[in-house]
């Protein structure tokens, strides 16, 4: 991704959670600048990944498959003595024309809220014992206190205020209602582990690749500097 796209998303994603009126913790507005001088009274933040990320799955076409995200809490499983928290929190926010892929985590459980905006459409899939895709097999799905079961590669629509729970090894996606405008989601999960917990199919990358063609307004959570 071009620096200047990271710029353009993380402004706008900014935008629509002001519009909101949902205040975001101190270190989401923390410069570059700022980062160079922070000591190490923050290593939670390197350490865990807090802040934003912005992702275009290693595809080059931010404006088709991409995410913007702010993850606002989370522990270390790597680091438990050090970081004992068993939990993560995240902001997402989706455009129409966007599309997060197809995925599953080994590890974390995760509910997905929408919180405002437009309505997001999340397509499920069982997964076989080798870890490919079920496409035949119906889907238990727990929505806001329902259980209910539905065909293989339905799209369950969340509307502002509703939820999904999505179990380990449980494949699902992101797209948005057409018409409905941009979602920002929640996400409630266990650990989050951006690095070895995403298991996409077909495969693509998680973090991008960056050109510089001008300053970073913020820092990604894969940038910070140590102290």
């Amino acid at each position: 991704m071009k620096r200047s796209e990271i710029n353009a998303a993380l402004r706008e994603m900014e935008r629509m959670i002001r519009d909101y009126r949902i205040a975001l913790p101190p270190f989401c507005a923390f410069t570059p600048e700022d980062w160079k001088t922070i000591g190490h009274e923050y290593d939670e933040v390197r350490d865990c990944m807090l802040g934003w990320d912005i992702t275009d799955y290693g595809l080059g076409d931010f404006e088709r498959v991409g995410f913007s995200l702010i993850t606002l809490r989370n522990g270390n499983r790597a680091m438990p003595d050090k970081y004992p928290k068993v939990y993560a929190e995240k902001l997402l926010y989706l455009k129409e024309s966007q599309y997060s892929p197809m995925h599953f985590h080994w590890f974390k459980t995760e509910d997905i809220i929408n919180r405002a905006g437009g309505n997001v459409l999340i397509k499920v899939y069982n997964s076989l014992p080798d870890e490919e895709i079920d496409y035949e097999s119906d889907v238990t799905v727990h929505t806001d206190g329902r259980t209910y079961t539905v065909p293989a590669g339905t799209q369950v629509r969340l509307c502002p205020g509703e939820s999904i729970h999505i179990q380990q090894r449980l494949y699902h996606d992101f797209t948005v209602e057409p018409g409905t405008g941009p979602v920002l989601l929640g996400e409630v999960s266990q650990c989050n582990d951006d690095n070895t917990d995403n298991r996409f199919n077909p495969p693509v990358g998680r973090f991008p690749t960056i050109e510089e063609d001008e300053p970073p307004y913020r820092l990604l959570c894969s940038e910070y500097p140590q102290a």
